[in-house]
């Protein structure tokens, strides 16, 4: 099933010349209304009239996250904040975040795209939706919820977290569909085993799963433990949130992405240069209708392979393998995307600790687990008063991690040169 045929469909010289023709429009506006790509084209020597094909596109910069934090909170806002409705945000220390705006238009534009992704997996009025995306900065939740009410299902606002009351209700309303993070809904499943319920009973028919790195493995996982069929939702915040890319019901065989809303590039992550379609390699995007934040040539960091051969569902939009690794240190713990950086400012800004610190990602069950190692000054221990002041400072990095970062470290305070041995920042013991 389509929610919009006409465009969903288009073949693949008419959708083309609508890129070019919406390109030309954005690398216009960028440069009369944000100063970052103002100078970015100038220092390239290169200006929006040079762009007549998509070829051409090449030629521009890239646009990175540092970018994004650099101009920190409004500097890439193309229009005024009067104009402006609702504003996102990643996760961040002070300063360190980037900032995610949107105009009335944007929201229309982002929910009829959630809605083409749900369509896409099957989804009618008739259905009921129990969206345990995060609702919050984080585009997730928020971002799928307007595309289900779009399209006349039902929404059940449920967010992440109170799991045996999500199983309750799983049981109690009888949604037919679930949206989730894996890993969570694989802790809904186990929980469920846990307290006696047969998950498998459960009126649950189709699932729609992101926003975080998983396997054909994970799949085969989630849907043996359902019965349903599990389907991949992309999505960027820097983009748009969900719903840039959906597995149609053919499954398994790629996620269209929308491109008459964007432009999609695969490259070398060391070179940066363009790579023919079908070669694996980081994916890069251009936003061609977006108003408050349009970006031209964004580095997402994702690896994966784009898919030209026709879909047999009839869409003529370019597919996209699923995520399975990236090109920088980004870690996603429980859907959260992090930096090794973000978690040394943290650190640096505690008196008392010292520079090394030990960050290691493992599974408890199906969710992630996290420990942190903090070395601290050697005054700490074996004076008296000291566990005291440890406590402390424990009790400050666990706060400003959830504070900052939203997750919640159990930490562990070590002597100093503990750490320096294994000369690793980031452990990460989880498999996909």
């Amino acid at each position: 099933m389509m929610y919009n045929d006409e465009f969903e469909t288009l073949p693949r010289e008419a959708l083309k010349a609508l890129q070019i023709k919406r390109l030309q429009q954005v690398l216009q506006r960028v440069c009369a209304t944000v100063c970052f790509y103002k100078k970015s084209f100038a220092a390239a020597k290169i200006s929006p009239d040079a762009i007549r094909s998509l070829e051409d596109l090449k030629k521009l910069p890239f646009t990175t996250r540092e970018d994004l934090r650099n101009n920190y909170p409004f500097g890439l806002f193309a229009v005024p904040m009067s104009n402006i409705v609702r504003l996102h945000a990643s996760s961040g220390t002070s300063g360190r975040s980037s900032v995610f705006s949107y105009t009335r238009r944007d929201l229309d534009t982002w929910t009829d795209l959630t809605a083409r992704s749900l369509a896409a997996a099957g989804l009618t009025k008739n259905d009921m939706v129990h969206n345990a995306f995060g609702y919050g900065l984080l585009p997730g939740g928020l971002g799928l919820h307007y595309g289900i009410e779009k399209i006349g299902a039902s929404v059940i606002p449920i967010s992440d977290g109170n799991t045996k009351r999500q199983i309750t209700i799983l049981q109690d309303f009888g949604p037919t569909v679930l949206c989730a993070t894996p890993s969570f809904a694989l802790h809904l499943a186990e929980e469920g085993r846990a307290m006696g319920v047969d998950m498998q009973s459960l009126q649950l028919r189709v699932g729609i799963f992101g926003a975080e790195l998983w396997s054909n493995a994970t799949r085969d996982a989630i849907e043996d433990a359902f019965n349903i069929k599990a389907l991949n939702i992309f999505g960027l915040s820097e983009m748009m949130g969900p719903g840039i890319a959906m597995e149609c019901l053919e499954g398994r065989r790629g996620m269209h992405i929308y491109e008459d809303h964007f432009i999609v590039e695969t490259i070398h992550p060391e070179t940066g240069d363009v790579l023919p379609e079908g070669e694996e390699g980081e994916l890069v995007f251009t936003s061609l209708t977006r108003e408050a934040f349009p970006l031209v040539r964004y580095r997402s960091g994702e690896i994966s392979r784009l898919i030209p051969e026709p879909c047999r569902c009839g869409r003529t939009h370019i597919r996209m393998e699923r995520v399975l690794k990236r090109s920088d240190d980004m870690l996603t713990i429980r859907g959260i995307n992090i930096f090794p950086a973000q978690v040394e400012a943290i650190l640096k800004a505690i008196d008392g600790v010292e520079p090394d610190y030990q960050l290691i990602i493992d599974k408890v069950g199906a969710l992630d687990a996290v420990e942190l190692h903090v070395e601290v000054g050697e005054k700490f221990f074996g004076e008296a008063g000291g566990v005291k002041e440890l406590q402390t400072i424990e009790k400050r990095i666990v706060k400003d991690m959830k504070d900052y970062l939203s997750i919640s470290p159990r930490v562990k305070l070590v002597a100093p040169q503990t750490l320096k041995e294994s000369g690793k920042k980031v452990i990460d013991r989880r498999t996909i």
